[in-house]
């Protein structure tokens, strides 16, 4: 099994020579099905298109050649993190404090492990999280197993896209 740290690591420069921002490395499943997925995102824009999804692929489709990090077979899957977005950074919580999220611990936090509700504020590493069963909580970043943004109506007009360029045009009859 490939050492994700290390991917990252071998990945990261890459994708931010590009003038990408690496969001999360992950490889996963097994046999024909083994997966390497790698999310990024515009700096400015925290989108990506499919046109910087293929430059990427090109870029570490090269690279993963050369080096060879992971002995078995593998698919590589270069995607933006979407809308309901995982949270992997620190500043991540800083970015989508106010918003939603589901978050998973790896040691019960006041006997849970698994939270639902609205990111606070971020100290230091302890993320501030609004609980919709157990109320304020303070979540430290290193206990965090998975983080994602909930589909809400709210982030939805937070990250509509900046333009339409490339949007198919809609024909209506009348």
């Amino acid at each position: 099994m490939a050492d994700i740290a290390a991917l990252t690591a071998l990945i990261e420069p890459e994708v931010k020579a590009l003038g990408f921002d690496l969001v999360r490395v992950k490889l996963f499943g097994s046999g024909d099905e083994r997966t390497l997925q790698i999310m990024a995102e515009r700096r400015e824009t925290r989108q990506l298109v499919i046109e910087d999804c293929m430059t990427i692929s090109r870029r570490l489709s090269d690279l993963l050649d050369e080096t060879d990090p992971i002995e078995e077979a593998y698919r590589l899957e270069v995607s933006s993190p979407g809308i309901d977005r995982p949270l992997t950074r620190l500043h991540d919580f800083v970015e989508w404090g106010g918003f939603e999220a589901r978050i998973t611990v790896t040691e019960p936090i006041d006997n849970r492990k698994t939270f639902k509700g609205v990111l606070g504020t971020v100290e230091g590493e302890d993320i501030a999280f609004k609980d919709t069963k157990v109320g304020n909580v303070v979540i430290p970043f290193a206990l965090i197993d998975t983080a994602k943004l909930v589909l809400t109506d709210a982030l939805i007009n937070a990250t509509m896209p900046l333009s339409a360029e490339g949007a198919d045009d809609i024909e209506t009859e009348g």
